[in-house]
């Protein structure tokens, strides 16, 4: 699934959800390595999991943050 990110650094993220997993995450801009490190931690791991330890992160003064979108972007697909 692609997400188009709102509020953050990023601009897009891309991933897949495989037997409920998050598989496969990329974002496009942002933070590099905070990104690629999120990335690699959320792999694998529980949609639901991945949504409640996420949810709700901000950065700096903004409302949101790249691991919220991430939570936003996962509920998005679930619901679909």
């Amino acid at each position: 699934m692609l997400f188009k990110t709102k509020g953050t650094c990023s601009q897009m993220i891309q991933f897949d959800i495989v037997d409920d997993k998050v598989r496969n995450v990329k974002f496009s801009g942002g933070c590099d390595g905070n990104l690629k490190g999120i990335s690699r931690l959320v792999e694998g791991m529980d949609v639901h999991e991945c949504i409640e330890k996420l949810e709700g992160t901000i950065c700096g003064m903004k409302k949101t943050s790249c691991p919220d979108q991430l939570a936003q972007a996962l509920k998005t697909a679930i619901h679909e």
